[in-house]
Protein backbone atom coordinates (compact mmCIF):
# COMPACT_ATOMS: atom_id res chain seq x y z
CA UNK A 1 0.00 0.00 0.00
CA UNK A 2 1.15 3.47 -0.83
CA UNK A 3 2.41 5.91 1.69
CA UNK A 4 -0.44 8.61 0.68
CA UNK A 5 -3.56 10.17 2.16
CA UNK A 6 -5.51 8.96 -1.07
CA UNK A 7 -8.10 6.33 -1.29
CA UNK A 8 -6.12 2.82 -2.19
CA UNK A 9 -7.39 0.92 -4.92
CA UNK A 10 -6.43 -3.08 -4.40
CA UNK A 11 -8.49 -5.16 -6.09
CA UNK A 12 -9.89 -5.63 -9.61
CA UNK A 13 -13.09 -5.62 -7.97
CA UNK A 14 -12.36 -2.17 -6.32
CA UNK A 15 -11.23 -0.64 -9.45
CA UNK A 16 -14.60 -1.86 -11.36
CA UNK A 17 -16.62 -0.51 -8.13
CA UNK A 18 -15.03 2.74 -8.25
CA UNK A 19 -15.71 3.31 -12.29
CA UNK A 20 -19.54 1.80 -11.88
CA UNK A 21 -20.32 4.09 -8.98
CA UNK A 22 -18.36 7.37 -9.82
CA UNK A 23 -18.28 9.61 -13.16
CA UNK A 24 -15.28 11.16 -12.33
CA UNK A 25 -12.28 8.92 -11.83
CA UNK A 26 -8.66 9.73 -11.52
CA UNK A 27 -6.49 6.39 -10.56
CA UNK A 28 -2.81 6.97 -10.42
CA UNK A 29 -0.90 3.99 -10.17
CA UNK A 30 2.99 4.21 -9.06
CA UNK A 31 5.24 4.02 -6.45
CA UNK A 32 6.63 5.79 -3.56
CA UNK A 33 9.40 7.19 -6.12
CA UNK A 34 10.77 10.31 -6.96
CA UNK A 35 8.51 10.73 -9.78
CA UNK A 36 5.28 9.60 -8.24
CA UNK A 37 5.41 11.51 -4.87
CA UNK A 38 4.56 14.80 -6.42
CA UNK A 39 1.57 13.29 -8.25
CA UNK A 40 0.50 12.22 -5.41
CA UNK A 41 0.79 15.43 -3.50
CA UNK A 42 -0.74 17.34 -5.52
CA UNK A 43 -3.18 15.05 -5.71
CA UNK A 44 -4.17 15.31 -2.15
CA UNK A 45 -3.90 19.44 -1.81
CA UNK A 46 -6.28 19.76 -4.99
CA UNK A 47 -8.43 17.02 -3.96
CA UNK A 48 -10.82 18.95 -2.22
CA UNK A 49 -11.26 21.93 -5.58
CA UNK A 50 -12.70 18.47 -7.71
CA UNK A 51 -15.02 16.95 -5.67
CA UNK A 52 -16.89 15.84 -8.83
CA UNK A 53 -13.88 13.62 -9.43
CA UNK A 54 -13.03 10.72 -7.23
CA UNK A 55 -9.03 10.78 -7.43
CA UNK A 56 -6.78 7.64 -5.86
CA UNK A 57 -4.18 5.45 -5.93
CA UNK A 58 -2.92 2.25 -6.70
CA UNK A 59 0.33 0.77 -6.34
CA UNK A 60 1.86 0.02 -9.91
CA UNK A 61 3.37 -3.46 -7.96
CA UNK A 62 0.13 -5.78 -6.88
CA UNK A 63 -1.70 -7.89 -9.49
CA UNK A 64 -4.46 -5.43 -9.93
CA UNK A 65 -2.97 -2.74 -11.20
CA UNK A 66 -2.60 -5.04 -14.69
CA UNK A 67 -5.81 -3.15 -14.87
CA UNK A 68 -3.69 0.24 -15.45
CA UNK A 69 -0.41 -1.13 -17.03
CA UNK A 70 -3.00 -2.93 -19.71
CA UNK A 71 -4.96 -0.05 -21.07
CA UNK A 72 -4.04 0.23 -24.72
CA UNK A 73 -4.01 4.46 -23.46
CA UNK A 74 -1.21 3.44 -21.17
CA UNK A 75 0.55 0.56 -24.17
CA UNK A 76 3.75 2.71 -24.97
CA UNK A 77 4.08 4.51 -21.14
CA UNK A 78 7.84 4.27 -19.89
CA UNK A 79 7.65 6.31 -16.61
CA UNK A 80 5.77 6.01 -13.20
CA UNK A 81 3.51 6.93 -12.64
CA UNK A 82 0.27 5.66 -14.65
CA UNK A 83 -2.51 8.20 -14.51
CA UNK A 84 -5.59 7.01 -15.93
CA UNK A 85 -9.10 9.79 -16.19
CA UNK A 86 -12.02 7.80 -16.81
CA UNK A 87 -15.44 9.42 -17.66
CA UNK A 88 -18.72 7.07 -17.00
CA UNK A 89 -15.82 3.93 -16.76
CA UNK A 90 -14.00 5.22 -19.70
CA UNK A 91 -10.81 6.25 -20.17
CA UNK A 92 -10.69 9.79 -21.46
CA UNK A 93 -6.75 10.84 -20.88
CA UNK A 94 -3.98 8.97 -19.94
CA UNK A 95 -0.54 10.22 -18.79
CA UNK A 96 3.00 8.87 -18.07
CA UNK A 97 5.35 10.34 -15.71
CA UNK A 98 5.74 13.01 -13.73
CA UNK A 99 3.30 16.18 -13.80
CA UNK A 100 2.80 19.51 -12.35
CA UNK A 101 -0.17 20.86 -10.88
CA UNK A 102 -0.71 22.73 -13.86
CA UNK A 103 -0.97 20.13 -16.22
CA UNK A 104 -2.97 18.05 -13.95
CA UNK A 105 -5.94 20.43 -13.58
CA UNK A 106 -5.49 21.31 -17.16
CA UNK A 107 -6.36 17.90 -17.58
CA UNK A 108 -8.75 17.87 -14.63
CA UNK A 109 -10.36 20.88 -16.33
CA UNK A 110 -10.79 20.18 -19.57
CA UNK A 111 -12.27 16.22 -19.15
CA UNK A 112 -14.21 16.80 -16.62
CA UNK A 113 -14.92 20.29 -16.77
CA UNK A 114 -14.44 22.02 -13.18
CA UNK A 115 -17.60 22.76 -11.10
CA UNK A 116 -16.98 26.12 -8.84
CA UNK A 117 -17.97 26.47 -5.58
CA UNK A 118 -20.57 28.39 -6.98
CA UNK A 119 -22.11 25.54 -8.99
CA UNK A 120 -22.69 23.77 -5.90
CA UNK A 121 -24.71 26.71 -4.42
CA UNK A 122 -26.80 26.78 -7.34
CA UNK A 123 -27.65 23.43 -7.03
CA UNK A 124 -29.49 23.73 -3.06
CA UNK A 125 -32.27 26.37 -4.85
Amino acid sequence: MLDTNLKHVESREEIEELLRNNANVMICCGRMGPMCIPVYGIMEKIESEYQHVRMVDMDFDIPAASFIRNLPECSYFMGLPFTAYFKNGRVVEATSSIQDKKQITGILNRVFQRIKETDYASEEL
